[in-house]
């Protein structure tokens, strides 16, 4: 099966330009491609890892990964998506933020071998440029109409483009020829909401006279009712585990909505089609199955089979009495502390105002018991040195007691 087939069985595939030559070059050559992450944080998230899947999937079948560090583009910041402009990063900020980003694409993609992945940084050659040189050469070639008539710009149009976030489409569209030129790199891939600027790229390279320059969107990752998912009461679901721990990962696709279950095994694990149509074939209780390989196998990629392993037995302790909970999160209390206290230091809450709330709702257990007492004291001497709270009937955290 065609690589394009394949991603589209696994509905990845949202837009493509040109598909028809893009399936005879994915046939006939082993194509180097590239996907750009801007380092706007430390850390990866669930979306980034989405692109990293289709990376890892484009590998497989013999082509070759370019992952582009937006060193030079996220000084501007892509206005994709955003109704407000992009908080301004410091460079000293953007290069830290790129080095550890680096150190996590390592883990998703394979840098050995004739089509190994190699990583670049667009600030490498956009921060030297010199402005009207750049505009001569590049800006010529795109026309204000054509911009803004882009779904990118669109939403920021009543609240205030500025000039400066137009030029982003411009320095996306000179990386992609950049790495045409330099690496050979035919085709470019990213998530639908950058489709915009993505074929800016495609269209520059061909207006300097070649035709085999390509591009393809894939989904983003929502639920059947078209919600991002990754958002957690916390925030973004990400692959640092400091700011997400391998359990609180784990639970989260362990707890993905019925619906939502096939859609995560097919773009967030390698595993064979004919395996998830069989595991997601099934209603009612017996679909926990597939939500259990689900948990484990997209864990065990972001953080390795030792931390899947523990987050599983983690939740087994919970639901079953059986293993350890040393891999869930925990909060570390003063004894004589109130609840409330408790559960802000849990993550259920931000106020004690919501954590009254939460209790008065029934919605707070400590190991298995109700609490509806807004007053209750955490106290050692009746619990001991750690307790199980329970928000719901998804969210757990170990409390220690100081």
């Amino acid at each position: 099966m065609n690589i394009l087939d394949e991603l589209k069985e696994r509905d990845y595939i949202e837009q493509t330009i040109y598909e028809d030559d893009l399936r005879k070059l994915l046939e006939n050559e082993n194509v180097p491609f590239y996907i750009g992450i801007d380092p706007t944080a430390d850390s990866l998230h669930i979306g980034h890892f989405v692109s990293l899947m289709v990376a890892g999937h484009l590998q497989r079948a013999g082509h070759r990964p370019i992952i582009l560090m937006g060193g030079g583009t996220a000084i501007i910041g892509d206005p994709s998506g955003k109704t407000d402009m992009r908080k301004m990063l410091s460079r000293e900020e953007i290069n830290h933020n790129v080095e550890c980003i680096k150190k996590q694409v390592g883990r998703f993609v394979n840098f050995e071998g004739d089509n190994g992945a190699i990583i670049v940084n667009n600030a490498d050659w956009l921060t030297d440029l010199k402005y009207v040189d750049f505009m001569r050469e590049i800006g010529s070639q795109f026309t204000i109409s054509k911009m803004l008539s882009a779904e990118c710009y669109k939403t920021r149009l009543e609240t205030g483009l500025t000039f400066f976030e137009m030029g982003y489409m411009l320095m996306q569209s000179y990386d992609f020829l950049t790495l045409y030129k330099k690496y050979g790199c035919k085709l470019q891939i990213g998530g639908n909401d950058q489709w915009s600027n993505i074929i800016g790229g495609v269209n520059l390279i061909r207006k300097f006279g070649h035709d085999d320059s390509f591009a393809f969107t894939f989904k983003l990752l929502t639920t059947k009712e078209g919600k991002k998912m990754g958002k957690t009461e916390k925030g973004a679901l990400w692959l640092d585990k400091d700011k997400t721990s391998p359990y609180e990962f784990y639970q989260y696709w362990r707890n993905v909505d019925d619906k939502d279950v096939k859609k995560v095994l097919c773009m967030l694990t390698f595993l064979p089609m004919d395996e998830i149509n069989k595991l997601t074939s099934v209603e009612g209780e017996k679909i926990n199955k597939a939500k259990k390989i689900a948990a484990y196998e997209i864990t065990k990629l972001i953080h390795g089979e030792e931390e899947a392993k523990k987050a599983e037995e983690a939740a087994e302790a919970l639901f079953s009495g059986n293993g350890n909970t040393d891999n869930m999160p925990t909060a570390e209390i003063n004894d004589g502390s109130s609840i409330l206290d408790a559960i802000i230091s849990a993550g259920f809450a931000t106020s004690k105002g919501q954590a009254r709330t939460l209790i008065v709702q029934g919605g707070i257990m400590l190991n298995e018991e109700k609490i509806n007492d807004i007053n209750y004291v955490i106290s050692k001497t009746t619990l001991g040195e750690d307790a199980i709270l329970k928000k719901g009937k998804k969210n757990y955290c170990k409390i220690l007691v100081k």
